[in-house]
């Protein structure tokens, strides 16, 4: 069902958002589990506070209004075995508190499912994003943070670029992490990941 080298999650869509320009991906009937994401091999964290131009705030809420995620925020950590833990529900989204801040410098890692054998998840329609796609942060504070797309891409799971996705960065730049590819009815996971690349807007 989920991700086994990258992340997931969430959001059944919100009926009357926009979705014309964006084909739905075939669910799949089985997903069985959910599969740990890689952890970081390095630090991912933002700079020194000396370097940073404003405290930010806390993530709450997401929302991509072109695919109709509107969810909640969970905060993940890591499992005991180094691992980066994913939602317990596949309707929710989770925010690594061991990345950035959504919004302060650096790669701030959101994941979610795309589905399971009950239906689509929060991140079931994620891979029908494009450049220049919007995406939005509630933060704790009532601020919202935009974000661009910037790029979209496929990893098999065990070829997933850790440095990459999880390096540090001289902006204030978003990841969104779930499962795509090819299904393995036989495991019940699917065998690549999709990640969102995003830019903070102004």
């Amino acid at each position: 069902m989920f991700l086994a080298a990258g992340l997931l999650v969430v959001a059944a869509g919100t009926a009357g958002l926009l979705l014309t320009r964006h084909g739905t991906p075939a669910l799949r009937p089985v997903a069985l589990g959910v599969n740990a994401l890689p952890a970081p091999t390095g630090r991912i964290v933002a700079p020194p506070p000396s370097a940073q131009p404003r405290p930010v705030s806390g993530p709450v809420s997401l929302t991509i209004p072109l695919i109709g995620v509107r969810t909640q925020l969970v905060y993940l950590g890591l499992t005991s075995d180094g691992a980066l833990q994913v939602p317990s529900s596949t309707a929710v989204a989770g925010w690594y508190t061991g990345s950035p801040r959504p919004g302060a410098i650096g790669s701030a890692i959101i994941v979610g499912h795309i589905d399971s054998y009950k239906g689509p998840g929060v991140f079931f329609r994620l891979s029908t994003l494009r450049r220049g796609d919007r995406i939005y942060v509630r933060r704790a504070n009532g601020t919202l943070v935009e974000f661009r797309v910037t790029s979209v891409q496929t990893y098999l799971k065990d070829h997933f670029p850790t440095e990459d996705v999880y390096g540090p960065v001289p902006d204030a730049e978003l990841r969104l992490i779930t499962c795509g590819g090819a299904f393995d009815p036989a495991t019940g996971h699917y065998l690549s990941n999709i990640v969102v690349y995003a830019a903070e807007v102004g």
